[in-house]
């Protein structure tokens, strides 16, 4: 078994999983509103387990729910669960979105979502990693609906996508009720394009908050605002 990765307060294997952890994922486990104390939590699409147990550490949930597909990816999120200091307050299910909709019992106070987003035909030779990485698995449209459902009257959903795509995004989910409250838009660096929109939805139309930022100043030098937002969670920051 390769290496765990390792945060400040819990370790992550993830030999078994088709997406690696990456800075988006960090970024939204980060950013993601939990001012209104949310009692229940849902990650769509877990994969490691990343965002759960990122908001496990963030927040005081009761009940963090994660659900995968991917059935290498889901034991491994188990176990990832399990080792954590809060595998009392953690679960993942082993079902599709569409599965889990027929199964609800209680809406939850926060959703949030690192869904696959390469639409275009990418092969990498790796069907995990491919299905993992194309929103075929879970289209844009199929994941709101089930937000839409899911997501308390009072809830939040937080989700990262490409820059590209963010228009199409929230005309779409503004389609199924759901309204943008905040934005971050996010740089790799100050010379490139924005790459990433950091999205916040709820049922309530308001004011949207928007923000920027830019992850580092030059290779590894990372940002006062990006280090701010994760040293919480990376050994080095």
């Amino acid at each position: 078994m390769k290496k765990p990765f390792k945060f400040k307060q819990f370790s992550i294997n993830q030999d078994r999983c088709a997406m690696k952890i990456g800075t988006d994922g960090v970024l939204l486990g980060a950013w993601a509103g939990v001012e209104n104390n949310p009692s229940s939590i849902l990650d769509i699409g877990s994969g490691t387990g990343l965002l759960a147990l990122m908001l496990a550490q963030r927040s005081l949930a009761e009940n963090i729910e994660a659900l995968e597909i991917d059935e290498d990816a889901y034991e491994q999120c188990v176990e990832n669960f399990e080792a954590s200091p809060w595998a009392d307050r953690l679960f993942c299910y082993h079902a599709g979105l569409d599965e889990f909709l027929e199964e609800i019992e209680e809406p939850y106070d926060l959703i949030v979502s690192n869904p696959p987003f390469y639409s275009e035909d990418v092969s990498s030779g790796n069907i995990a990693r491919d299905n993992a990485r194309q929103n075929k698995s879970l289209p844009f449209d199929e994941l709101l609906e089930g937000v839409s459902k899911l997501l308390s009257a009072k809830g939040h959903f937080a989700t990262i996508i490409p820059f590209k795509e963010e228009h199409t995004f929230m005309a779409l989910a503004t389609s199924f009720g759901l309204f943008p409250n905040r934005i971050l838009r996010v740089k790799g660096n100050p010379s490139t394009e924005i790459k990433r929109s950091v999205l916040e939805f709820s049922f309530t139309k308001g004011e949207v908050v928007e923000d920027a930022l830019t992850i580092e100043i030059k290779r590894h030098e990372y940002t006062a605002v990006y280090q701010e937002l994760t040293r919480a969670f990376y050994l080095k920051m």
